[in-house]
């Protein structure tokens, strides 16, 4: 099934551009809207990106039955990342007040001051910061909405790991 318009290929494609539109929106949200980024959004771009330039490469690599299964192997470990991040978010939007971390100093200064290793910890973990629900569309929050494309994404990728 390598042809029509759900051929590997394509799919490879759509999923290209669900990660591209996913990161413009979030580059528009902060720099337009002016929303500050949090560090787990940050993480979840990482994971976006990533899972968006595997598909690339598989796209325009257009492999056969072994390489598109190796492809979408990692494009899913990817959006499985995301999917991880994206539900820590989550899960620290809903907690109560009292039990949301505190909020830590921006990245710019934790890269300038702190060891490598706490920054990094501090993007895996989340802060207060990432509790606070800025913006909403239908409802959703924007790691809610990050969660729905990353569920897409890794749709498409299993779709193309058990194909025949």
């Amino acid at each position: 099934m390598n042809n029509g318009l759900f051929g590997n290929r394509n799919l490879f494609w759509l999923i290209v551009l669900a990660t591209a539109t996913a990161m413009a929106s979030a580059l528009y949200l902060q720099y337009v809207v002016g929303l500050v980024v949090c560090p787990l959004c940050l993480t979840q771009r990482v994971f976006f990106v990533a899972a968006g330039t595997i598909a690339f490469v598989a796209a325009l690599h257009n492999p056969g039955h072994i390489g598109r299964r190796i492809y979408a192997f990692l494009g899913l470990l990817m959006t499985a990342g995301g999917i991880g991040f994206a539900g820590r978010h989550i899960w620290l939007q809903y907690l109560p007040p009292e039990e949301v971390p505190a909020c830590g100093p921006s990245l710019e200064y934790m890269l300038e001051t702190l060891p490598f290793a706490e920054t990094f910890k501090v993007l895996l973990m989340g802060d207060g910061n990432c509790a606070e629900t800025l913006w909403t569309l239908l409802g959703l929050s924007i790691p809610e909405l990050a969660m729905a494309v990353f569920m897409f994404i890794a749709s498409a990728f299993l779709a193309l790991l058990m194909r025949k």
